[in-house]
């Protein structure tokens, strides 16, 4: 259940929502995770959306957009993982895959909370559930690695090995932002991806390392994933806006230390980097693949049939 903004301040929520925000090398405690309760640790959802009811903290539209985006992938990615609990090659895998989709819930739950403090059509602000479930696809912003099917495990490990890199760049850099909010939900999810990256370099250690046949499958797993590698750098005029305002990065400017460290982990485990053409995209703009209007309907069934719910 949510907690909605009156529970947050009877049990400390921040008022100033830089209250306990430390940075990405900061002395904040470094297991905190969003399965957990850190209160004066890292800003929560709960304190955003105390913020933005209380006008505290109010996205301008540019600022808003890039949360959504950011939400978006983050919300989609969680729901994807939570699919493999259960279904792992391995208990301990099931519970460190869930323990990842709850950290990537609360990256989009504290992103949608901040993106909902901009006025919507009626002139109020949105909540977290607003965005998450009542929106249509054209009006989701992830990009389409995070819409992927789950495919085999080594097509999970290849697509999280991917996305933890780039997310810890993206959020490093964000600790450094502008805009206080996000550099507050930034310096919290860096800690996080940071545990992700190495859970998934791990494990593309072992599959390539392992059986000829779990080479093989990983081999193939970065063949269907990296076509869509491409997407998660590119430029376009809002982030060129943010990064002038230095609220934000142009996603290309993240690549050169993506390619590098990534390349390190792929020259141990004796990998190349695949040939592929990259793939046109376009979820930036809510141009998604036909992958994505199903997972919708999945999330959203139960909230649209019973909107006055608290989920």
């Amino acid at each position: 259940m949510s907690t909605t903004p009156e529970t947050a301040a009877e049990t400390g929520g921040h008022g100033d929502i830089s209250v306990g925000v430390q940075g990405a090398s900061g002395s904040g405690e470094a297991t905190a995770s969003a399965t957990r309760i850190t209160p004066g640790n890292a800003l929560r959802p709960e304190d955003i959306a105390l913020a933005v009811s209380r006008g505290t903290a109010k996205p301008s539209e540019d600022v808003a957009e890039f949360a959504l985006r950011l939400g978006d992938d983050a919300l989609v990615l969680a729901q994807r993982l939570g699919h493999w609990i259960s279904r792992a090659p391995e208990l301990e895998e099931d519970i460190a895959l869930g323990n990842i989709a709850l950290d990537q819930l609360g990256h989009a739950r504290s992103f949608l909370s901040y993106a909902g403090g901009a006025l919507g059509e009626d002139g109020t602000a949105r909540s977290e559930d607003d965005l998450a479930y009542f929106r249509s696809e054209p009006e989701f912003r992830s990009v389409e690695i995070f819409e992927l099917p789950n495919g085999d495990f080594a097509v999970t490990i290849a697509r999280q090995f991917v996305v933890s890199y780039y997310q810890f760049e993206l959020y490093s850099r964000l600790t450094q932002s502008t805009d206080a909010t996000l550099a507050g939900i930034a310096a919290k999810a860096v800690k996080e991806v940071d545990y992700h990256r190495d859970h998934s370099a791990q494990w593309v250690l072992r599959l390539a390392q392992g059986t000829d046949e779990s080479r093989e499958k990983m081999i193939h797993g970065f063949k269907v994933i990296w076509p869509y590698v491409d997407e998660l750098f590119r430029d376009d005029e809002l982030t060129a806006r943010l990064s002038e305002a230095g609220a934000a990065v142009e996603p290309s400017s993240l690549r050169a230390n993506f390619d590098r460290l990534t390349g390190e982990v792929l020259a141990e485990a004796e990998l190349e980097v695949p040939n592929v053409q990259p793939t046109p995209g376009g979820g930036r703009k809510g141009l998604h693949s036909e992958h994505l209007g199903y997972l919708l309907a999945e999330m959203q069934v139960l909230a649209r049939e019973y909107p006055g719910a608290s989920w």
